[in-house]
């Protein structure tokens, strides 16, 4: 089982001996100025990146590059570590980590020749290392088990190298959709896979009564095949019947997933209910693209579910999580700060999901509400 909660209460400046702590300060950052940067590029068209870099595609590739995958990387140094037993970078070597990260979230906004291009240097480097220092230690003590969860980083990688072949015309225009879209899944597919892993064994040791939720082999092996399936008919070929077929099977099996993981006393726990709500978007997402064939629903809708919904609050979800066991803090009883910045990105996803389909017309400002209530809750985030 995922054992990410060891208590760490080093009282000595700390930042850089363990990857959460500032990759989860670095995301939580980002979260909030890039999306004031994006409101900026959409809502008061302010132009602030070069021609060669559409403000669209910047905020699509930053969400899934930027911020999901410092997430990422400070979840998985911090869970290797507990993993194997062994150390994850730290110090100097960390320190090196979180500038090429950094430097390449702001390059696109550098006046300087080839600024992409030095940005591709930089992303493909911090990715590079990410998947070699999470690699070594397994490697050590032969786990081979935890290889998928790095295979998922290393596909990442993949994509990202496709995406930025595409911006330099290296490879033709399509390869951008095909690095951010696969990136996308990508990012939803290790979610599903450590929320498989971690939810329900966080829901069962953290209600007050005594549960056991059901959980169905059958439907994992199912679920990740028919994942496998949507995402190459999705991204590479053009079958929309098919992917929407595919997309309300993954409704009903995920939504049956998470109807074996529901019992009541998730919601007094805002540390169990908004990892679930977060799931719940990813649930929703895959019924949106499913009726979107039938029903006038935005191509961006069942998208937005599953990243300002599904990745944006289990993020939130799993860093709080992840923070608050490592600093000796006492899991079951948050700061209470944190249920208002969970509904805040709550609300958040609802409004850039669902009110769209109540009044299209007002389209603009449910974009804009919806940024800035994932600024409000991202910024409290950093200060809590």
């Amino acid at each position: 089982m995922l054992t990410i909660e060891d208590s760490d209460t080093t009282p000595s400046f700390a930042l850089f001996k363990l990857g959460f702590r500032p990759f989860f300060l670095l995301a939580s950052l980002f979260a909030a100025i890039s999306m004031l940067l994006w409101m900026a590029l959409y809502v008061w068209q302010a132009n602030w990146l070069p021609d060669s870099f559409p403000p669209l595609t910047w905020h699509a590739h930053e969400m899934v590059f930027g911020y999901s995958l410092a997430v990422i990387a400070g979840f998985l140094l911090t869970a290797v570590k507990n993993w194997t037993g062994q150390q994850t970078l730290q110090g100097t070597g960390l320190i090196l980590l979180c500038a090429g990260w950094l430097i390449s979230r702001v390059l696109p906004f550098m006046t300087i020749p080839s600024a992409l291009l030095w940005m591709a240097w930089f992303d493909m480097a911090f990715m590079s290392a990410l998947v070699i220092a999470l690699l070594l230690p397994i490697i050590r003590v032969r786990q081979w088990k935890q290889l998928p969860v790095v295979l998922k980083v290393g596909l990442l990688w993949l994509a990202n190298l496709v995406f930025y072949l595409g911006m330099l015309n290296v490879l033709p225009p399509e390869a951008i959709q095909w690095g951010l879209y696969s990136g996308l899944y990508l990012v939803i597919s290790l979610i599903m896979l450590m929320g498989r892993r971690v939810i329900p064994f966080f829901i069962e040791k953290g209600v007050d009564e005594e549960v056991t939720l059901k959980n169905w082999h059958w439907l994992d092996i199912s679920s990740l095949f028919l994942f496998l399936a949507f995402v190459i008919i999705e991204v590479f070929f053009s079958y929309p019947l098919i992917s929407r077929g595919l997309a309300a099977i993954l409704f009903i099996l995920h939504a049956l997933r998470l109807w074996g993981w529901y019992t009541r006393g998730i919601w007094s726990k805002p540390l169990l209910w908004v990892l679930y709500l977060g799931y719940g978007f990813i649930v929703a997402g895959f019924a949106l693209y499913a009726l979107s064939g039938w029903l006038a629903i935005s191509a961006w809708l069942p998208l937005h579910a599953f990243a300002a919904g599904g990745i944006g609050i289990i993020t939130a979800g799993m860093m709080s999580r992840v923070a608050l066991g490592h600093t000796g803090r006492n899991v079951f009883a948050p700061p209470g700060i944190l249920p208002l910045i969970f509904v805040l990105l709550i609300i958040a996803a609802l409004v850039r999901v669902f009110l769209p389909l109540i009044a299209p017309g007002l389209y603009l400002w449910w974009i804009a509400i919806a940024q800035g209530l994932w600024i409000l809750g991202f910024g409290l985030f950093v200060v809590t």
